[in-house]
């Protein structure tokens, strides 16, 4: 399980503030970003690695941390991914979560193998959502995040089944963006979309 080891290292210099995203890999949807500084002093039980909890489990910790934490969010758009990349797009929606906290945090702590180029001090975690609580709630806000967003575009656009994949490649998504062609919430820049707009034509609406 997560603990504190990572923050208590930091602890001397101020705040830290632990950081992940959610979103990475679909075809469709936005890539979200949390920064958490936890209050040792009331950290929700059963935080842990986002992937390792069930969606009802990640509501309600979810609602725990906000309420005893210090919370920022980041989105990067679809057009903003497919103008940087996914990478760097990720690198931004980060960059605005860690700006969002009411609290400049001394040191920031990042789930991955690469802090974003930013003024914080700050250390990549390998794993770190599965190391350093302030990343877990990191991970588990990001993820409910991302999640209620996605839930909210699958009623706009049904038939990609994004309620239930979130708009990861599952073979239903996929099978649906061949039927039904890409839609505005697509990334042009994944293969598959893109590949999908050849067959379709661009996609109109919202």
């Amino acid at each position: 399980m997560p603990d504190l080891r990572y923050e208590t290292r930091h602890a001397i210099r101020g705040p830290v503030a632990g950081v992940d995203e959610a979103g990475r890999g679909p075809l469709a949807g936005p890539v979200v970003a949390a920064a958490v500084i936890l209050d040792p002093a009331c950290v929700p039980e059963g935080i842990d690695d986002s992937k390792a909890l069930t969606a009802a489990k990640r509501a309600a910790l979810h609602d725990a941390i906000l309420g005893c934490a210090r919370v920022g969010i980041g989105v990067c758009t679809v057009e903003e991914i497919d103008s940087l990349n996914i990478f760097w797009a990720t690198m931004l929606a980060m960059t605005r979560a860690v700006a969002a906290l009411d609290l400049k945090p001394a040191f920031v702590l990042v789930d991955g193998n690469r802090c974003p180029d930013w003024e914080h001090a700050s250390e990549a975690v390998v794993g770190g959502d599965a190391l350093c609580l302030s990343i877990a709630a990191a991970s588990i806000v990001a993820k409910h995040r991302r999640d209620c967003m996605m839930t909210e575009l699958d009623a706009l656009h049904p038939g990609y089944g994004w309620a239930s994949n979130k708009g990861y490649a599952a073979e239903a998504h996929r099978q649906a963006l061949r039927i039904l062609g890409p839609t505005p919430h697509h990334r042009r820049s994944f293969a598959p979309v893109a590949q999908a707009e050849l067959d379709f034509g661009p996609a109109v609406g919202v």
